[in-house]
């Protein structure tokens, strides 16, 4: 089985806080997942309270983002211990996570 961390991505975000997040989602929902082969990565610090709401909205975000825009919402995301000092998240369009066998 293949780890969230090998998926392939096409850019990395390092996020500090929610305002970060905000950005991040606006460049992932206007470049979209679907039809790509790469996903996104997302690192943010490891203090669980902050973590917590940057992961809340990147993942509401993008989902609402690529739905009002019309875009399909087929996206699937984990959640892992990156490093020492960042948990990361590695979204991806479904089909890509489907031949990865994730």
């Amino acid at each position: 089985m293949v780890h969230p961390k090998d998926v392939p991505v096409s850019k990395t975000f390092t996020l500090k806080d929610v305002t970060d997040a905000n950005e991040a989602v606006e460049d992932m929902v206007s470049v979209g997942f679907a039809g790509r082969k790469e996903g996104f990565k997302v690192l943010m610090p490891r203090e669980k309270r902050i973590a917590k709401r940057i992961g809340y909205t990147v993942t509401t975000g993008v989902s609402y983002g690529l739905r009002k825009r019309g875009h399909p919402r087929d996206v699937k995301y984990w959640t892992y211990i990156h490093d020492k000092d960042h948990y990361a998240i590695v979204l991806v369009d479904s089909a890509v996570a489907d031949k990865l066998g994730l």
